[in-house]
């Protein structure tokens, strides 16, 4: 397996995360890993229930689009994590190694499609 081009895929993809999670959300200082969605600007001295509605609605849009990506960055991270540490394509549920074609779909994959559905 050519590690060295999932762990540039996984760098790229990364990177691209990084870039949208930013648009919606802010890292935790503490914990690099979590993000939290940003909050709307809500204009306190204006009570029109539309506008307060819709800024509502815009916080839950982005915290599901944080959650989202959050997840994805995280399997991401994991996955630069096993390369550095020498793990990376062996599924976590059987031990056999990750067929290439799913992780040319799926840089972060867990598992082999064997276990995909099952939870780790």
């Amino acid at each position: 397996m050519n590690t060295e081009y999932f762990k540039k895929k996984l760098e790229a993809e990364l990177e691209t995360v990084e870039e949208e999670l930013g648009t919606v959300g802010v890292q935790n200082p503490k914990n690099p890993s979590d993000w939290e969605a940003k909050e709307t600007e809500m204009d306190v001295t204006n009570n029109e229930s539309d506008e307060l509605a819709d800024k509502m609605e815009e916080y839950g849009e982005n915290r599901a689009i944080n959650d989202t990506l959050e997840l994805r960055y995280n399997d991401i991270k994991r996955a630069l994590d096993k390369i550095r540490a020498g793990g990376y394509g062996i599924c976590e549920i059987g031990g056999e190694p990750i067929e290439e074609k799913r992780l040319e779909a799926d840089p972060s994959a867990r598992t082999c499609i064997a276990h995909k559905d099952e939870k780790i």
